[in-house]
């Protein structure tokens, strides 16, 4: 099986944001697991929302489904190393786009991991995938 190969453009992160890895991120190996990782992209993801003013879910029960996750795994993080997550939005299309991230270690600069979350606009109401809102899209130029 083909291994999965991320890159992106610096000019693409639009936020950044730290968090320190916790004790309970550690996994058997003794290093970030990567369930706790996968954990932090989220928040991430949510603080980016929370800052550009959008909600998860709107009144009229429209909000962002995550339709699929690619991670290249860089280098191993431990506690209580602070992680730096950049995050940017690209390949934008008429029902959502990509969330992509750049995670590195906030001291060094060392590399930690790349990610992509795929996504659409989704009712949840209605259980059906709906057109990118315009206003989330101006938001993101």
């Amino acid at each position: 099986m083909a291994r999965v190969k991320l890159s992106f453009p610096d000019d693409v992160f639009v936020f950044s944001t730290e968090m320190p890895v916790r004790i309970t991120d550690i996994n058997g190996a003794n290093h970030l697991g990567n369930d706790a990782l996968i954990s932090m992209l989220s928040e991430a993801r949510a603080q980016l929302l929370v800052t550009y003013g959008v909600q998860e879910v709107d009144r009229d029960g429209a909000g962002i489904i995550v339709t699929d996750l690619a991670t290249m795994y860089q280098s191993e993080s431990f506690f209580p190393e602070v992680l730096r997550f950049e995050i940017g939005l690209t390949d934008f299309n008429r029902y959502g786009g990509d969330f992509v991230f750049r995670v590195t270690k906030a001291e060094s600069g060392q590399p930690v991991a790349l990610a992509k979350y795929g996504f659409v606009f989704f009712n949840y109401r209605e259980k059906k995938v709906v057109p990118m809102p315009e206003a989330f899209r101006a938001k993101f130029p």
